[in-house]
């Protein structure tokens, strides 16, 4: 049982990342193809803001690896309560920050320049998957 929780915890750790990164780069990417028909000459300030929430799918890759050859039988529970915390903070935390990016793409190409400011808004949300990368990392 413990061997089941430690795998099933190290495929959520990777996987609900992986979501999210997905789930939030095309809310940022619909903002973007939305916004081409507003401001095509932004485009390449849209694609940045698109991209940023992928990275969480990386902690979440890089957690899978720092965890990759722990004994799942000893270890199974921790990793389980690591994987689903990782996973989690990383999920929520792309999908909100692809909504951030989604609003600034929105206003962008509406005339503002807020590219600079929706960056800094972005961060705030990936700060809290580094820090669950972090703490994975410490256990």
């Amino acid at each position: 049982m413990n061997e089941l929780l430690g795998y099933l915890g190290w495929g959520l750790m990777l996987g609900l990342a992986g979501v999210g990164s997905a789930y939030g780069t095309t809310i940022a990417g619909n903002a973007a193809e939305g916004a081409l028909k507003k401001n095509k000459e932004k485009s390449s300030s849209y694609m940045i803001l698109s991209a940023l929430p992928a990275t969480q799918g990386l902690y979440g890759f890089v957690a899978f690896l720092m965890w990759m050859g722990k004994d799942f039988a000893a270890d199974g529970f921790k990793l389980f309560a690591v994987g689903i915390a990782v996973g989690l903070v990383c999920l929520l935390s792309a999908i909100r920050q692809g909504q951030v990016c989604a609003n600034g793409i929105a206003g962008i190409a509406a005339g503002h320049d807020v590219q600079t400011n929706t960056m800094i808004y972005a961060a705030l949300p990936e700060f809290y998957a580094i820090l669950a990368l972090v703490g994975a990392l410490m256990v």
